[in-house]
């Protein structure tokens, strides 16, 4: 091709937004207005926050929070997937108890649960043997009070298990039951159709939802105050401002920490997703020789001499 045939090169212009430069210089200086301010407000007692961020009691705490976000998160996790597996269930009766479990968790609030965990003890106060309405054997009292910390576990566990079923169910409908069908036609067993096939495209719907509800755990271990457990993170704050008589600095103090731990775990909900969403990009292509093709999700490609393989 000679010069004269080469058409004229394409001058591209960059597209000005006024407005948006406006908005983000406005934005900027609302920040900045803010934190000056703040840094003037007395009321803030910046010099109780540094005081108070590092206080071994705070620290303690902090490592309570993430105790319960952790025990409860896991427990949680695992009463969530058998949930999920019984509402996939064909068993009518076992499919209607996960039901019922879902209809009654999700539709009380968490501080109201947690209020009736800690009053636990109190309904049930002992255990009656014999038939009901027509003979008791014996009655058997309750002693053994369990502790405020397991209480809690228990409460925002089973919580959160009615949520964790139901993100753990749409990530295995959202796997193509022709999938299951072409491992088994491959003579693999169901273990590992559940392990190589189903569990790892599942993993790409349930994480994300599932680090949410991560970082809401770690939010929602403030209510356990209605068990009532006053040794986490907000707690403890509120405990100390009640003798120091600054309720603003350790509101911060418990603020900061709290964000300190969610920056973390969106840390690693980030990671964790991008490990498990490799090779889900559509539309990427794969250069072999002088060929070029957009690459295939969900197998491999099969193509001749010079092609896409």
């Amino acid at each position: 091709m000679t010069d004269e045939q080469r058409p004229e090169a394409i001058r591209a212009i960059r597209l000005r937004h006024p407005w948006r430069i406006t908005i983000a210089v406005i934005l900027i200086l609302l920040v900045v207005l803010f934190v000056l301010d703040a840094a003037q407000r007395k009321a803030f007692g910046w010099q109780y926050v540094g005081k108070y961020i590092f206080d071994r009691r705070i620290s303690e705490a902090a490592l309570v929070t993430l105790e319960l976000t952790v025990l409860s998160m896991v427990i949680g996790i695992v009463l969530g997937l058998i949930l999920a597996v019984m509402r996939l269930s064909p068993n009518p009766v076992v499919k209607a108890v996960a039901w019922v479990y879902l209809w009654i968790f999700r539709g009380t609030p968490v501080y109201v649960q947690l209020v009736f965990w800690g009053l636990i003890t109190l309904i049930y106060n002992s255990v009656i043997i014999g038939i009901p309405f027509v003979h008791t054997w014996a009655t058997i009292p309750i002693t053994w009070v369990p502790p405020l910390f397991f209480i809690s576990v228990v409460g925002l566990s089973l919580n959160e298990a009615a949520y964790m079923a139901e993100i753990v169910r749409a990530g295995l409908l959202s796997v193509d039951p022709g999938q299951e069908e072409a491992s088994k036609a491959l003579g693999m067993s169901w273990s590992q159709t559940m392990s190589r096939i189903v569990i790892p495209q599942a993993m790409r719907v349930i994480i994300p939802p599932t680090g949410n509800e991560v970082i809401s755990m770690l939010k929602t271990t403030t209510l356990v105050a209605a068990v009532p457990f006053t040794l986490d993170l907000f707690g403890r704050a509120r405990d100390i401002s009640a003798e120091t008589f600054t309720p603003i600095p350790l509101l911060i103090v418990a603020s900061l920490w709290y964000l300190f731990f969610t920056s973390i775990l969106m840390v690693g909900q980030y990671f964790l997703e991008k490990r498990f969403q490799r090779g889900t990009r559509r539309g990427t292509p794969i250069i072999d020789g002088d060929s070029v093709a957009p690459a295939s999700v969900g197998g491999p490609v099969i193509g001749g001499q010079g092609g896409v393989r």
